[in-house]
């Protein structure tokens, strides 16, 4: 089973890769080794993280050959679902504009500096809405995240208010909702829903990461040069939610555990 470790939370040692995710009453130690294994840490009851599998056995018959010989030959993949709405949304703000290395740079640092500890050995857990609103501008500018600094805030304002609502509402309902927070646009909201419920249907799959591994893997296509006509064009090769997000899935795990791995040919 290919892992896809996309998420910047994910700590690379020689043996695996670890991360701390939390669920609403309980924090987890997850590990992805051969395969992803969740542990707790505490005495909560919550149920565990979800661990999504995505094989390529569902692909759509509208995928192309070329593109389907491509992920049939890379097989199916496994995905940690993040269980912690709160995360996600702040995910997707660290994510915007910067790439994949910065990101998991300024996550591992945020979380190190305010982040909660462990009782066990473990990276902490990101910092909870009500830690960030906590600090102040300068404590943002110390670890080189000061343009993040009104974006989370914002954030952080609102889940702390809107939260609990929105962890009742659909998926689709909930990419809608959290645009209405400040610097939360679609792409953010597409992002961090996906992470969130495992659906990367809403994930904005016309984005870079997508098309590149997209033209590596099947060149002969002739892609678009747009992102919404890419993005067009990609809706055609799934009948349904389901098999979109498979698709999508397994086309961004073409880039390594990370979905950022692989450099251009």
């Amino acid at each position: 089973m290919h892992l896809i470790c996309e998420h910047p939370g994910w700590r690379t040692t020689t043996t695996a890769r670890h991360r701390t995710v939390r669920t609403t009453a309980d924090t987890w130690q997850a590990v992805a080794g051969q395969a992803i294994t969740t542990t707790r840490v505490g005495t909560g009851t919550d149920p565990a993280p979800v661990v999504d599998a995505y094989s390529p056995t569902d692909l759509s018959t509208r995928t192309p050959g070329t593109l389907r010989d491509a992920l049939e030959a890379q097989g199916p993949v496994s995905r940690l679902r993040n269980p912690d709405l709160w995360d996600a949304l702040a995910t997707g703000i660290i994510r915007q504009v910067i790439r994949a290395d910065q990101a998991r740079l300024m996550y591992h640092r945020f979380c190190t500096a305010h982040g909660t500890p462990l009782p066990v050995a473990g990276p902490p857990a990101f910092p909870r809405p009500e830690t960030v609103l906590a600090l102040d501008e300068n404590d943002f500018a110390d670890l080189g995240m000061k343009f993040k600094h009104l974006p989370l805030v914002a954030a952080a304002t609102a889940f702390a208010e809107l939260g609990a609502k929105w962890m009742d509402l659909s998926p689709e309902a909930l990419v809608a909702e959290v645009q209405t927070v400040p610097r939360i646009g679609p792409w953010t909201a597409g992002a961090a829903v996906a992470d969130y419920t495992g659906d990367f249907s809403l994930y904005p799959y016309g984005d870079m990461a997508v098309r590149k591994y997209a033209a590596q893997a099947a060149p002969d296509l002739h892609w678009p040069s747009t992102e919404s006509a890419f993005a067009h064009r990609w809706r055609t090769f799934a009948a349904t939610s389901a098999e979109l997000s498979i698709l999508t899935v397994l086309t961004l795990a073409l880039g390594g555990h990370r979905a950022q791995d692989r450099t251009p040919s």
